[in-house]
């Protein structure tokens, strides 16, 4: 019997059932999601739902792609983190590199894409091996979806391989810019929602678009900084104050930081938290840029916190004239 598995013709005995499948692959059930003919099978069923022949079948994981005492948490869905650093875990060089910097950095969410398994080596390392789930929330992200339908169907299986319904949803426009495409983003946010899900969207840095996507639930609204992974910090600095003055939701940047200044001023300008990825895994040390990024989202929101003297044309004396003896 021929099925096409991830995207390959493969050879199966009759009457095998994914179970069956996944023991013969040499998968465990609990880490990895699987989708038959488009639709996501719910682990229970694995052992109860027979493969046929001309199935399509793709198994997915979870790749690179603690609460802690704190009186100014970011509380996001309901769920409270001490840090308001969110970084990514592609680009590394490897998984050691991954969990160091990500530790370094203090984040407590890490965004992760969602691929097909490696078929031909079962046993090869995962992320999930190196970043332990009950220590990291995970944040399913749908990057590389270009349209609602692919962003929709990742997640599907992103929450069956997981269980986690906090996911990041970005729908792109072209593959050049990575510029968000919100028509295609508006469609899948509602559909999301629809299903039970907690939606963090990445969007431009439009206050309308933003406020829409609050007012149709998304529990967190990431408008970019600068395309993604150019590097470029805060282009729009006004525009994103006025998203997060008209807010009831957590506003975090997301995209274009490149330095520890880029991530301060973001913080100063009131952002609840910054996302990044490449600033970080593309470092020549990620590891102590991971600790620079993180020191600098500390004191981006002291200083937004303690709130900045105004800005003035002419010099104002920092020492009082009165009693001047000469």
């Amino acid at each position: 019997m021929k099925i096409i598995l991830n995207g390959e013709s493969n050879e199966l005995p009759e009457a095998i059932t994914i179970t069956g499948l996944l023991e013969q692959l040499q998968f465990d059930a609990q880490r990895v999601a699987v989708e038959r003919n488009l639709e996501v099978v719910p682990r229970e069923q694995f052992a109860h739902t027979q493969l046929l022949a001309d199935d399509s079948v793709e198994i997915v994981h979870f790749i690179g792609g603690g609460d802690g005492d704190n009186d100014d948490p970011l509380i996001i869905a309901g769920r409270t983190f001490s840090s308001r650093l969110l970084v990514g875990t592609g680009k590394y060089k490897d998984f050691e590199e991954t969990a160091a910097a990500i530790a370094a950095s203090g984040a407590e969410i890490v965004t992760v894409a969602v691929r097909r398994v490696n078929i031909s080596d079962p046993k090869a390392p995962m992320l999930t091996d190196y970043l332990d789930p009950k220590k990291y929330l995970y944040l399913p992200n749908t990057a590389g979806c270009f349209t609602a339908d692919d962003a929709v169907r990742t997640l599907r299986l992103a929450r069956e391989a997981g269980g986690w319904d906090l996911v990041k949803l970005e729908v792109l426009s072209d593959p050049k810019y990575l510029w968000p495409n919100n028509p295609e983003t508006l469609i899948a946010a509602e559909r999301l929602i629809a299903e039970g899900f907690k939606v963090m969207v990445y969007t431009t840095d439009d206050p309308y678009l933003c406020k829409r996507f609050e007012e149709m639930g998304c529990v967190a609204v990431m408008p970019l900084a600068a395309p993604i992974g150019s590097g470029l910090g805060v282009r729009n600095p006004y525009t994103i104050r006025i998203i997060i003055d008209e807010a009831k939701v957590p506003i975090l940047v997301d995209a274009g930081v490149g330095c520890a200044s880029d991530a301060a001023i973001a913080m100063e300008l009131g952002c609840d938290g910054v996302l990044m990825n490449t600033a970080i895994a593309g470092a020549k040390q990620p590891i102590l840029m991971a600790t620079a990024m993180k020191k600098a989202v500390e004191a981006g929101r002291a200083s937004y916190l303690a709130g900045r003297i105004p800005k003035k044309l002419y010099a104002t004396a920092s020492s009082p004239l009165d009693g001047l003896f000469f």
